[in-house]
């Protein structure tokens, strides 16, 4: 989403960094470019002008004007008010009740429906038990999706049926199926509309006194930009949230409503949802989203996302077979797999840092590739994954033909896979010289 605002700083910081000392007009030229950014970015005007000057004041004192660095200085000063503009520090989700209620609220396609979803999945992790609860009586549609997507993650679903239209008597339903089932977390996935109106506030406001919810949270759509702070600023003044779920950061919007939603409404972002799958929901970090945003990666989301798809016992057998270097074709595919399960690669790779510089210079990563290598070793035979070495040249065609590609792009592969052994054997030589613990985290 941020793709283009972190092009925008980028280039604001490259040309001071050829600059030794910043003089009064260099401060004035990097504000004016740092304020045209933002608000490209369709951030909202008056949080623009209120961020370019308080960075103006910290510019302007005597040690960044006196600094060696003051790229360095500059980068860090924007990086802490960026970080404060989103809200400074990350707010845990923490459930404490013996059966909380968790109120989700939004406009129709803001992708309300799959969030409540991706928050079953989410606090089932945290050792919650998740119970879906269809409220959306206007659009049956939404109770039919909702039951697909509780099936998907296995999660319990309750739902009125075809022509129920009483949305008191459905909670109190399913909050005594709660208790049958010995469920501790109501996800209620409420009514939305196109757009604000009476009826769906006030229908918001009777369930929220009925449910009592430890948390309300509303969800925005990121592409709507500005629309999303509007939305946000009516919602909060009816019904005081206590937090705002993002969807959609994975498109290509100018990232406005994420800059711009606590600043304009005081209320924190809570998740950001960011891809189409149901595990594709993260806590929002304003520290990590600023370094993204300033290209300094996000090193710790992506260590995080590591580890959500490798248990202890999984990485401890890896771990032993590339110490044995008895690491095989199978072995590298299985990696493969896990990779792709964390996410698109793009976005992962931005998320190292330096990375996502050089991305934006034309380096971009074609998920088709891992395709295309997934399908060459499932082309072959298992005595092949284990001993690749017997591959000749007829097997190498016969594979080519399986799996849709060339001879040209098995031979890369077979390459690519000893020189990483080889590699991994002498990372393996050197942490037994240094008496290391070899470790893959």
């Amino acid at each position: 989403m941020f793709s283009s605002l972190s092009q925008r700083f980028e280039g604001v910081f490259s040309r001071l960094r050829s600059r030794g000392k910043l003089s009064d007009k260099d401060i004035e030229e990097t504000s004016r470019e740092v304020r045209r950014a933002l608000l490209e970015a369709d951030v909202n005007f008056r949080v623009a002008k209120q961020f370019v000057a308080r960075i103006e004041e910290r510019v302007a004192g005597e040690e960044v004007i006196k600094s060696f660095t003051p790229a360095q200085q500059i980068v860090k000063i924007v990086n802490e008010e960026l970080t404060g503009l989103l809200g400074g520090t990350a707010v845990p989700f923490e459930l404490k009740e013996p059966l909380s209620a968790v109120m989700v609220v939004g406009l129709q396609g803001s992708g309300k429906t799959t969030f409540c979803a991706k928050l079953a999945n989410f606090v089932r992790k945290k050792g919650r038990n998740p119970l879906l609860v269809g409220l959306d009586v206007y659009r049956p549609a939404a109770m039919d999706q909702l039951d697909i997507l509780g099936r998907q993650i296995n999660v319990p679903v309750s739902r009125g049926g075809s022509g129920e239209s009483d949305v008191a008597g459905l909670f109190d339903r399913a909050r005594a199926e709660a208790r049958a089932k010995m469920c501790d977390t109501m996800i209620l996935d409420t009514a939305g509309r196109l757009h604000i109106d009476e009826e769906m506030m006030a229908e918001l406001e009777m369930l929220k006194s009925l449910a009592k919810p430890e948390e309300t949270l509303l969800v925005l759509d990121s592409m709507t930009g500005q629309e999303a702070v509007n939305v946000a600023q009516t919602f909060k003044q009816r019904l005081d949230y206590t937090g705002v779920v993002l969807t959609k950061l994975d498109g290509d919007a100018r990232g406005g409503a994420a800059l711009s939603v606590t600043a304009v409404t005081g209320a924190r972002i809570r998740f950001a949802s960011v891809g189409e799958k149901l595990v594709d929901l993260e806590l929002f970090h304003p520290d990590r989203m600023a370094g993204r945003i300033l290209g300094m990666g996000d090193m710790l989301s992506l260590i995080e996302k590591a580890q959500e798809t490798m248990d202890a016992e999984k990485a401890e057998e890896l771990e032993k077979r590339l110490r044995d270097q008895a690491f095989t074709l199978n072995d590298f595919l299985g990696e493969l797999r896990r990779v792709k399960k964390m996410g698109p690669l793009d976005d992962l790779l931005k998320m190292i840092p330096g990375v996502s510089k050089a991305m934006s210079k034309g380096l971009s990563v074609d998920p088709k590739d891992l395709d295309r290598v997934e399908a060459i070793i499932n082309s072959m035979t298992s005595d092949e994954r284990v001993r690749p070495q017997i591959i000749d040249g007829s097997r190498r065609k016969r594979i080519a033909r399986g799996s849709g590609t060339s001879v040209q792009d098995v031979n890369q592969l077979l390459k690519q896979f000893q020189e990483m052994k080889r590699m991994m054997r002498q990372m393996g030589k050197m942490q037994k010289k240094l008496k290391m613990p070899f470790s893959l985290n």
